[in-house]
């Protein structure tokens, strides 16, 4: 297939692009820069000169697609404007056209609440984060829309062993006395290493069925405080007792989407693993925590 990809050049979009070109699609991908045009054709991909926020400047110099994969997300602008605007200007450009492209939108684990102890899936109700609800309308749009295919995925707490998600408690450690947790030691956050999550999405390109949601939670919930205390244990902290700070805290250091950090969940994988034969390779954190070099 020929794939258009938005946020190509972003933490989870470089493991992406990678994805597709091993399982042999063409990409085409947004570049608002030099330097993220130039990131991308070194990964194998044409560049189209363009920025989200501008749509009716590039959407009629697209070529001929097959799909769309949605991953641009910019949490200090007014990301629901942004994707709103984009979403009507692409839908238009697709509508009537003999055959629709599938269009895979992100969606995330902070759609939803917190879980309690069962692990939940994804005909689970949504509980977004105020700073997310956005994306519930439009993720719906993109499943009912009738000019695409659409597809949501919604990611876990995407890490590797020191960034995404692992990246603040990784500073800390390196950086601080005691590492910075949200609210408790057994929060859980679900988890998802971002080339397994990469893989994920390659397969929901080849095989999801049209209207389809998947969650990609590889792990189903690690407690933080574990996470933390991997990060001490690796960075010879004397004392591994994490620092425990607020969601107020925290909103007001990163915005008030970091409030995410305190939700304790729990979300399954396994329709992923059942439809599309999901595997992930990454399910051990706090082993390639001890692993991470000086």
């Amino acid at each position: 297939m020929h794939v258009f990809v938005l946020g190509g050049t972003g933490f989870i979009g470089t493991s992406v692009v990678r994805a597709f070109i091993r399982h042999g699609h063409r990409l085409t991908g947004l570049a608002r820069s030099d330097t993220s045009a130039e990131k991308l054709r070194s990964a194998g991909c044409q560049a189209l000169m363009g920025d989200i926020a501008s749509p009716a400047s590039w959407i009629e110099r697209l070529p001929p697609i097959d799909a769309i994969v949605h991953l641009a997300c910019d949490f200090e602008s007014d990301m629901s404007t942004l994707d709103r605007g984009l979403l009507d200007a692409m839908l238009q450009r697709f509508a009537g056209q003999r055959q629709r492209p599938r269009f895979i939108y992100t969606g995330g684990c902070w759609l939803f609440g917190a879980t309690g102890n069962d692990a939940v899936a994804e005909d689970a109700p949504f509980s977004p984060l105020p700073a997310f609800a956005w994306m519930v309308p439009h993720a719906r749009r993109i499943l009912s829309s009738p000019a695409v295919d659409g597809i949501v995925i919604h990611p876990a707490m995407v890490y590797t062993a020191d960034d995404g998600v692992f990246g603040r408690i990784a500073e800390d450690a390196r950086a601080r006395a005691a590492i910075r947790i949200v609210g408790d030691e057994a929060v859980r956050w679900p988890l998802v290493h971002r080339d397994d999550l990469a893989e994920l999405y390659a397969l929901a390109l080849d095989a999801a069925p049209r209207g389809s949601s998947y969650i990609g939670a590889a792990i189903e919930g690690l407690e933080v405080g574990r996470i933390a205390r991997a990060f001490a244990r690796r960075f010879g902290q004397v004392d591994q007792a994490p620092e425990i700070i607020s969601a107020d805290q925290v909103a007001c250091e990163l915005g008030a989407w970091a409030r995410g950090y305190g939700r304790d969940q729990r979300l399954s994988g396994a329709k992923a693993r059942t439809e599309l034969g999901w595997r992930p390779v990454h399910l051990d954190p706090e082993e390639e925590i001890a692993a991470l070099p000086d």
